[in-house]
C-alpha cells in the first residue's frame, strides 16, 4: 500500500469518527476542518512511524542483531555503513548502504537478502509525491547491472535527497576504488 493510500484511509476513519462522535462541528469552517483533519493525520502516521521504529530497533538490539560485513579484496578495506533505513511504517523492509553494495533486507521472521554491488549501479534517481513530500519520504530508484535484480526501489525513504547523495557518493567512490568507467554509447 502505497503512502498515499495509507494516507487516505487513515484521513476517511479520522472523518467517520468525527461524523459518529456526536460532536457538533458545523460551526467549523470546512476548510479549516480539512486542514485539522489533515494535520492530526499527518501527526498520527509519524508518532506510528517513530514507533515503528523504536520497536524495530528495540527487538533488534534485543536479539543481538549486528550488521557484520568482511573485508574486502585490497584496495577498498572494511566495509562501512553509510546509511541505514526502513520504509515509512514498515516492519518487515531495511535498507542498508555501505561503501560497497546496497542491500535490501525483506521479512519479519525468514528474511530475503538482496544485494547490489555499487560498482554494479548505472543511475540513481528519487521521486517524490505531493503526499511524500509534505512528510518528507520518497522513493529512490536505482538501475545496475546485477542480474537478479537490475532495477530496484528503495521505498517510502526518509529524507530521500540526502539518502540520493549518500548513494551517487558511494557509487563515484566505489568506481574510483576499483578503478571503473563507464563509457555511454550515442
Amino acid at each position: 500500500m502505497s503512502i498515499n493510500e495509507v494516507r487516505a484511509a487513515v484521513t476517511a476513519k479520522v472523518w467517520r469518527e468525527i461524523a459518529g462522535s456526536g460532536i457538533d462541528v458545523s460551526a467549523v469552517d470546512r476548510a479549516d476542518m480539512d486542514k485539522l483533519v489533515g494535520m492530526v493525520v499527518d501527526a498520527a502516521l509519524a508518532e506510528v512511524d517513530a514507533q515503528l521504529g523504536a520497536m524495530n530497533t528495540a527487538s533488534r538490539a534485543k536479539a543481538g542483531a549486528q550488521t557484520v560485513f568482511v573485508a574486502e579484496p585490497e584496495g577498498m578495506g572494511d566495509e562501512k555503513v553509510l546509511w541505514e533505513g526502513r520504509p515509512f511504517l514498515s516492519l518487515v523492509t531495511n535498507y542498508i548502504i555501505t561503501n560497497q553494495r546496497v542491500r535490501i533486507i525483506e521479512g519479519l521472521i525468514g528474511k530475503d537478502y538482496e544485494d547490489i554491488e555499487l560498482v554494479r549501479v548505472q543511475d540513481v534517481d528519487f521521486k517524490q509525491s505531493i503526499a511524500e513530500r509534505a512528510l518528507n519520504l520518497g522513493d529512490i530508484f536505482i538501475l545496475s547491472h546485477d542480474p537478479s535484480n537490475p532495477e530496484a526501489v528503495l521505498r517510502n525513504v526518509e529524507n530521500p535527497k540526502n539518502v540520493h547523495e549518500i548513494l551517487r557518493r558511494a557509487v563515484i567512490d566505489a568506481r574510483k576504488a576499483y578503478g571503473l568507467r563507464y563509457r555511454e554509447e550515442m
